[in-house]
């Protein structure tokens, strides 16, 4: 069976409703505060990708039991360190960075060593950045140079911390919260502000977490050693997954698109706000609060004018998963985009600024980078005609799905490889496309 797409045209307008996959970050969320839960918790439109799934396969591994029956997930938990943990337990957290993080932070009381292990792309990022936090916990925890595999057994004897998250990393934050769930008296984390979708999680949850703001920062106390009851959670849709559907519509002509049911949190709205500033006339409706996340529904239109951005790189954080399909937006707005420090796009699953500035000189796109600085020159008349292949740099999702927005915008003839990238977090992808008009073979 192949493993790569063909794209030899772009796509015609259309007008349509769609819903997107389900939010990732809260999928996996959901999945770890239900196994820590007393009583049986049911998440429905859970998000089935294999970041996700690998999730559900960890928590059986920690002796937490889960089925599924129709469109919803029943997972019983038996509260805070409630895993049944065994002896040389192995985890495999595949692809999912969020999961090989946070997971961490739910084993700081491991009574047996565990051996954290992840794929090939997974095993080149960097783990110092919560390797240091757990340790000073307590925690006992083996790694050569800062990568996975990693060996952490806990300690009966953990200490509250105090900790200053300069990364604006909500992986780094989101281990050291569920760190402190398990540790005695209150955590306390200086935090430069990134997504919050576990902090609003336990709030809805009514666990005793406290959240200051303090400038560009907030200041996290988490009170240890509570307990909190099963809940019932409904995944709202991704903002991440509908990115691309909001960039294939502005670049498109004549078209229009209502994305129905997405979460709009303030801390992932970044995309929204920055293209916005470029013109695109984003709009937010029917805007309602679910369990302390804020959803609503995007109409997009197409826009045959979109204007560069010097874009504040206060909104670096809040749009770090969208900067690949923002990049694509820039080279066919009018003038030069400028965007900085951006070092952190190279710590997701592949090397995400390098592969940006690769992909936009492939179509023809004039770039200028100082360190994690770059100059987007844009092209408001590009239209490719060449014929193009995407094949060494395209295990990481984000980059297959940019390839394909940019075929079915831009013009030329496409072959796009490692198809199953898709599934990491939206497996219905090319479906969703095809439902729009596109033609892909």
């Amino acid at each position: 069976m192949t493993n790569h797409i063909l794209i030899k045209n772009k796509i015609k307008n259309f007008n349509k409703k769609i819903k997107v996959a389900s939010d990732k970050s809260i999928s996996i969320r959901s999945i770890l505060l239900a196994s820590q839960a007393i009583g049986i918790s049911k998440i429905s439109n859970l998000l089935e990708s294999e970041d996700v799934l690998n999730t559900l396969r960890t928590i059986k591994r920690l002796g937490i039991n889960y089925k599924k029956s129709r469109n919803i997930y029943y997972i019983e938990g038996y509260g805070v360190n409630g895993f049944n943990i065994t002896r040389n337990t192995q985890i495999n957290a595949g692809n999912s960075g969020t999961l090989a993080r946070l997971i961490l932070g739910l084993l700081v009381k491991s009574k047996f060593k565990i051996k954290l292990i992840g794929d090939k792309s997974l095993s080149k990022r960097d783990f110092s950045r919560v390797i240091r936090p757990l340790r000073l916990f307590g925690a006992n925890i083996k790694s050569k140079n800062n990568l996975l595999p990693i060996e952490i057994k806990g300690t009966q004897f953990l200490r509250p911390i105090k900790y200053n998250e300069n990364i604006g990393s909500a992986q780094v934050k989101s281990c050291i919260i569920f760190s402190a769930l398990n540790t005695p008296g209150i955590t306390k984390i200086n935090s430069k502000r990134s997504r919050n979708h576990t902090e609003l999680m336990l709030k809805f949850l009514k666990y005793p977490i406290k959240i200051q703001n303090k400038g560009k920062n907030q200041i996290i106390s988490v009170q240890g050693l509570n307990q909190f009851n099963a809940f019932n959670y409904n995944v709202p849709g991704d903002i991440s997954s509908a990115s691309f559907f909001i960039v294939l519509t502005l670049l498109s002509k004549k078209s229009q698109i209502i994305i129905e049911n997405v979460n709009v949190n303030k801390s992932r709205m970044g995309i929204i706000t920055i293209l916005n500033k470029m013109g695109a006339g984003i709009k937010l409706r029917n805007k309602k609060v679910y369990n302390g996340e804020e959803i609503a529904d995007l109409r997009i239109k197409s826009k045959k004018k979109l204007n560069s951005i010097i874009c504040p790189s206060n909104l670096n954080s809040s749009a770090i998963d969208e900067f690949l399909i923002i990049f694509l937006v820039a080279a066919k707005a009018k003038g030069i985009s400028k965007f900085k420090e951006l070092g952190e796009m190279n710590k997701k699953e592949s090397k995400r600024l390098d592969l940006a500035i690769k992909f936009l000189k492939l179509i023809g796109i004039k770039v200028n980078r100082y360190k994690n600085n770059v100059n987007i020159y844009g092209n408001p008349n590009l239209n490719l005609t060449g014929n193009f292949e995407m094949k060494n740099f395209l295990k990481d999702h984000r980059i297959f799905f940019l390839s394909c927005i940019a075929a079915l915008t831009l013009g030329g003839k496409w072959k796009i490889n490692n198809k199953d990238a898709i599934n990491t977090s939206f497996p219905k992808f090319l479906k969703k496309l095809k439902y729009l008009g596109a033609k892909i073979n």
